[in-house]
């Protein structure tokens, strides 16, 4: 593995920067080796250019396209992981990245995920669809030839549908990590041996008022005032604007 940090692309929200906070935090502290963790803010891909999709009321957050940029953010080289705000890691992002094969264009945690809740996070509708939450977490090989396909100008005009069921790739290009790499709150069924190595609270999560009590909410809340703290003692970077 290089010495050069690897990088970490999160989805990030205006209505729940604490969530990316605690995400990127609880990456950091448990990680053995150097990231460079970079928030998506649509809002500044949209004023550098690199962002141009209309306002789409179908979108439940602010990453829901954004996340399929990472490639050409990244100059269509090397890997890079890319993943929701609300995950709270408790392994070593070290074991992800140790997993990389080269034969796939995507890696990922291929979910069978159909949520019975209508609404989730602070009301928004909750959709079923194939391959959900495959996208929620993904290690992108952008150099791979494949992904050369997935411009910013797709990524900024094609359906969902098309960019969250991988379409522009083939099947065999879609490699598959362990679930406890995306473990699904309310969805998951909970290890035997402890915690998942990362806790997605997709359903919504202890940031949320209506959401105080889910699996692992504890340990997010516990992870929170470890942040806290530490921007307190000007360790942590101020809130993304």
């Amino acid at each position: 593995m290089s010495d050069k940090p690897f990088p970490v692309y999160v989805g990030w929200d205006s209505r729940e920067d604490i969530a990316y906070q605690v995400c990127r935090h609880s990456m950091l502290r448990n990680a053995s080796v150097p990231l460079d963790i970079i928030p998506l803010v649509q809002k500044d891909l949209r004023a550098q250019g690199i962002y141009t999709r209309g306002e789409d009321p179908l979108s439940s957050t602010e990453f829901t396209y954004t996340r399929f940029l990472v490639p050409h953010l990244a100059g269509y080289r090397g890997w890079a992981l890319f993943c929701d705000c609300d995950f709270l890691w408790l392994g070593d992002v070290k074991d992800l990245i140790a997993l990389i094969d080269e034969r796939y264009a995507v890696m990922c945690v291929h979910h069978d995920h159909r949520p019975p809740e209508k609404t989730k996070m602070d009301g928004q509708v909750q959709t079923v669809y194939p391959r959900k939450n495959w996208s929620s977490m993904m290690l992108y090989n952008c150099g791979h030839p494949a992904n050369a396909a997935l411009t910013a100008e797709v990524a900024s005009s094609e359906t969902g549908a098309f960019l969250h069921r991988f379409s522009w790739l083939a099947d065999d290009l879609i490699g598959a990590v362990g679930e406890t790499w995306n473990w699904l709150e309310g969805w998951c069924e909970k290890p035997e041996g402890g915690p998942p190595n990362v806790v997605h609270h997709t359903r919504g999560g202890p940031w949320f008022d209506n959401w105080r009590h889910v699996d692992y909410g504890d340990l997010w809340l516990a992870e929170k005032d470890r942040y806290e703290a530490a921007a307190k003692a000007g360790l942590e970077p101020d809130p993304v604007a």
